[in-house]
């Protein structure tokens, strides 16, 4: 695998990002979703996971080369007052360089049980092809 191969999908560091007064236009905290990345012949698939996420609040932006996940979370209306919690709440938003080995025209999303899986087709000159040897 070549250096440039290497760089056809840069994922950004793993981390939480504090919203700060001014930058964000909801407030909380917001996490990058963490994910999974797998390769055929044919596509990249990516699954994000994103728990508590309802489909409709999630966006996916493809701008200059640079594909966007950004997903809202509402916090859940309670009755009760909290005593103790682990569990924080808070949106996602994640990026990824995509190279010129992506047809970002066929790019594909779907939302099952708070996974997002994409489905970014390979361009058809990045596809693997067998070379036949005529006699």
């Amino acid at each position: 695998m070549t250096m440039k191969e290497k760089k056809e999908l840069e994922v950004s560091e793993k981390k939480k990002i504090e919203t700060q007064s001014g930058e964000a236009t909801f407030e909380g905290v917001t996490y990058v979703p963490d994910v999974d990345i797998m390769e055929n012949e044919e596509a990249l698939m990516l699954h994000a996971d994103l728990p508590g996420v309802k489909p409709e609040d999630v966006d996916i932006d493809l701008r200059e080369g640079v594909l966007t996940l950004t997903a809202k979370v509402e916090r859940p209306e309670h009755n009760h007052r909290l005593i103790y919690r682990e569990y924080e709440i808070g949106g996602y938003q994640r990026r990824f360089t995509l190279g010129e080995r992506i047809d970002a025209s066929r790019i594909n999303a779907k939302f099952n049980d708070g996974v997002l899986t994409l489905t970014l087709p390979k361009a058809e000159q990045a596809k693997p092809r067998k070379i036949k040897i005529e006699s």
